[in-house]
């Protein structure tokens, strides 16, 4: 499979999944948190599908489309360890967090993904939803939308 036709079935798999888990978290009491904002489409999306509710970013830096710039408050720039910190330090809650960190090399981007688990799970309230490129740690494991095979996405309840 090209890289094109890989690039679209992500992308595919990240708005049906984004969709789905919108309407999952829906009775949750929580925030949202965009774990990487790249140029903010992913970003973009979750503020329409999750209307009314906060949305934090974390990046080491701000490349977003003009926009799908997050409110200054929300952008947590950094690393993602030091911010996940700083977050449960404030008493963030989150009903549902999209990882999206990484450079595209899968061996690289799971170590990275695994380390964060332990610093992301305090932070989702019971029932908290996490959905991600990348295998996480300490999480149930579930299925997500029928149309989005099994390992182009994770989904995991807390």
């Amino acid at each position: 499979m090209s890289r094109l036709e890989s690039m679209r079935r992500r992308l595919t798999a990240q708005i049906e999944g984004l969709n789905w888990a919108a309407k999952e978290v829906g009775a949750l009491k929580g925030d949202v948190l965009e774990l990487g904002l790249g140029n903010g489409r992913t970003y973009d999306h979750l503020r329409e599908v999750l209307p009314g509710r906060r949305i934090w970013v974390i990046d080491r830096e701000m490349n977003a489309h003009p926009s799908c710039v997050p409110p200054e408050a929300d952008f947590l720039q950094g690393d993602a360890d030091r911010m996940l910190d700083r977050m449960a330090q404030a008493g963030t809650r989150l009903a549902l967090v999209h990882y999206e960190l990484g450079i595209g090399v899968a061996e690289a981007d799971a170590v990275k993904s695994r380390s964060l688990s332990p610093l992301i799970a305090p932070l989702l309230v019971p029932g908290g939803l996490v959905i991600s490129q990348d295998p996480l740690e300490g999480f149930e494991r579930i299925a997500g939308p029928e149309t989005v095979e099994a390992d182009r996405y994770l989904f995991y309840r807390r």
